[in-house]
């Protein structure tokens, strides 16, 4: 591991960032040119005289790219974005096309294992571990928080370890019929069409799965936003806690919605309050009970 800003143990107020490979962390089997990377950024603090310890959230963060490949422009600038609130991050940088259905999600799936393992040396509740996906990476991230039992992955670890504690989708690949995004339902299912149908977010939507958040604007024309309105149709049904954000305007991709991600074109073209999704994520969140935890010093 290498550790970035201090020495690990040492509570400074800073923060350690390693990379691992999945595959090398949990001895699974890994499938040739499989990726599996997680990077991850965890804070040191509080450097605080009266806070004895801090416990804190953790979040998985599954970028989009068509699973096709992992856009870097929502992976470290939407980490950042949860350790500003004293989160911790994990990105998980997955194996795409031509790897399909299941190597994606035993990867996730592993991470999310992992991350619950390790919680006590990096100041993390076990309890408290949630999973944010992009695009197509929010298609994956769906499928961590309702297929977390399936056959695919029940030899990762058992299903209360893989299970997420709280979902983020934001401007998901969720649909795969009707308008929505090919490419995405394509690079997974391989062009399997029975594959394709069973993965169909709205339809793996369960009573028992995490409470969700959605996100998405109106006039993306890469992924339809029918992708988050029947996803939260479905889990309005199954009684599922979620919130649904329909922006009304913004391209597809626009990660945190600021000039950090996305220099390339006038950011005050997107509705003014997109960029404040991540402030709305994290407070759904902190609703469902994650958040940080400080132990005071008796006085």
């Amino acid at each position: 591991m290498d550790y970035l800003g201090s020495r690990p143990g040492e509570e400074t107020g800073t923060m350690k960032v390693f990379k691992e490979n999945i595959y090398a962390l949990t001895g699974l089997e890994r499938p040739a040119g499989a990726a599996g990377t997680l990077t991850a950024y965890v804070p040191e603090g509080p450097a605080m005289p009266l806070v004895a310890k801090r416990t804190r959230p953790a979040v998985l963060i599954l970028p989009g790219g068509a699973y096709a490949w992992c856009s870097p422009r929502e992976a470290e600038p939407v980490a950042m974005r949860f350790c500003a609130r004293g989160w911790a991050a994990f990105v998980l940088e997955y194996s795409c096309a031509p790897h399909r259905f299941p190597t994606s999600l035993r990867e996730a799936a592993a991470a999310m294992a992992y991350i619950r393992k390790t919680a006590p040396e990096n100041g993390i509740d076990p309890h408290m571990a949630a999973a944010v996906g992009f695009s197509a990476g929010g298609h994956l991230c769906g499928t961590l928080g309702t297929m977390y039992d399936c056959p695919e992955v029940r030899d990762i670890a058992p299903a209360e370890a893989v299970r997420p504690d709280a979902l983020g989708l934001c401007y998901p690949v969720a649909v795969s019929w009707g308008p929505t995004h090919e490419d995405s339902f394509e690079n997974i299912s391989g062009g399997d069409r029975a594959l394709r149908a069973r993965l169909s977010l709205e339809k793996l939507v369960r009573p028992d799965m995490p409470p969700t958040f959605l996100w998405h604007t109106r006039d993306d024309n890469a992924v339809p936003s029918r992708n988050s309105v029947l996803t939260a149709a479905a889990l309005s049904e199954q009684g599922v806690r979620y919130a649904l954000h329909i922006y009304d305007h913004g391209r597809h991709g626009v990660s945190t919605g600021d000039v950090v991600t996305n220099p390339d074109f006038d950011v005050p073209d997107l509705s003014w309050d997109v960029a404040g999704w991540p402030e709305a994520l994290i407070r759904f969140f902190e609703e469902t009970g994650l958040r940080v935890h400080d132990e005071e010093v008796a006085r």
